[in-house]
């Protein structure tokens, strides 16, 4: 019965690169929710491009710090993953078509993120059965 220590350790290897992955992410989120917040560029003129105004762009930072903060909170990691890909999904929509750029950048952490919802979705599962109380 070799099958059992291997697929143990994979299944720790993964749940240790998860982590890694979340605490990576919740930092990059973080970073990106300051510049919106102090106004820094290119978060402002990219806000101004847009062309909804400073309200926005500070909405956009606190989704940003609160999905930041879920993926370092276990039971919210896979929802604050799931929340995150479709916020980075209207940032790679709103570059291609608003600033005419490819959204490179938002569609790969769309990537990581859609990772994170994925190898925690048990946890998901387990939250919403919690809410829905089934």
């Amino acid at each position: 019965m070799a099958i059992a220590p291997q697929s143990r350790t994979t299944g720790r290897v993964a749940h240790v690169a998860l982590w890694v992955l979340q605490v990576v992410l919740a930092g990059f989120f973080v970073m990106s929710a300051l510049g919106k917040f102090t106004g820094a560029e290119p978060a402002k003129s990219t806000f101004e491009a847009i062309g909804w105004g400073d309200w926005f762009r500070h909405l956009t930072g606190v989704l940003e710090a609160a999905g930041a903060v879920g993926l370092v909170v276990p039971p919210l990691a896979g929802l604050a993953g799931l929340a995150l890909v479709a916020l980075t999904a209207c940032a790679a929509l709103t570059e291609w078509l608003v600033l005419g750029g490819p959204g490179v950048l938002p569609l790969s952490v769309l990537v990581l993120c859609a990772v994170i919802a994925w190898g925690r979705r048990d946890s998901t599962k387990r939250l919403w059965s919690l809410v829905s109380r089934r």
